[in-house]
């Protein structure tokens, strides 16, 4: 059965194009990333926040390219990176921290706030499909797994209906549960110098898996 995306990120459309190699934008922190999430009394024994990591399939760089240890998003990588700072617009209780686009991953910092998961009324959220036994088929709806998977979602419908191209991600996707404020300047200051560390990444393409 195909499963309609969940939310659509809206930019202008590109007619004409099946490789997104061209208008390349440099990543800017400062206007790419939001305000620097502090988490000021934040109870992380109750309330979520993580780091994550999403990479392409097969590792292929689909998103840019890595110029004197800086990122430079094209058109695939813009869409990425459009859809990831909507993720709040879609999910109200979900503040984003540090990100990046990289040529063929992105790292990110997300936080639930657990209080505000029930005050979401109006918001587009996600309804998994069922088995014929009607449990749930899926991530549980407001989980990580469902934000996740709701941007996966997004960036493949867009790229797939502006330049006819699929198979945009691996299945799967990398967690870290941020326990304190150490662990998240730690994340956020790996994610900010990312690109600079491109040539030793695990994810790039010229490095072995291990």
């Amino acid at each position: 059965m195909h499963i309609v995306p969940l939310w659509e990120c809206v930019a202008p459309t590109v007619q004409g194009k099946n490789m997104a190699s061209d208008k390349r934008t440099k990543f800017d922190p400062k206007k790419h990333h939001r305000k620097s999430i502090r988490l000021q009394g934040y109870d992380y024994s109750r309330e979520g926040a993580y780091y994550v990591t999403i990479v392409t399939y097969h590792r292929d760089c689909l998103f840019g390219e890595i110029v004197n240890e800086e990122m430079f998003l094209n058109e695939f990588g813009k869409i990425a990176d459009e859809c990831w700072r909507a993720i709040p617009d879609h999910f109200p209780f979900v503040e984003l921290g540090a990100h990046v686009i990289m040529p063929n991953h992105a790292h990110g910092i997300i936080a639930i706030h657990t209080d505000e998961l029930t005050s979401n009324v109006g918001a587009t959220q996600w309804v998994a499909p069922t088995t014929p036994d009607n449990r749930p088929k899926g991530p549980k709806p407001k989980s990580l797994g469902a934000i996740i998977g709701s941007f996966k979602s997004a960036v493949s419908y867009r790229i797939n209906k502006e330049y006819n191209a699929t198979g945009i991600w691996q299945r799967n996707y990398y967690e870290h549960i941020i326990r304190d404020e150490k662990d998240l300047q730690n994340k956020t200051d790996y994610i900010e110098a990312n690109p600079s560390l491109w040539d030793d990444d695990e994810n790039n393409p010229i490095n072995p898996l291990l």
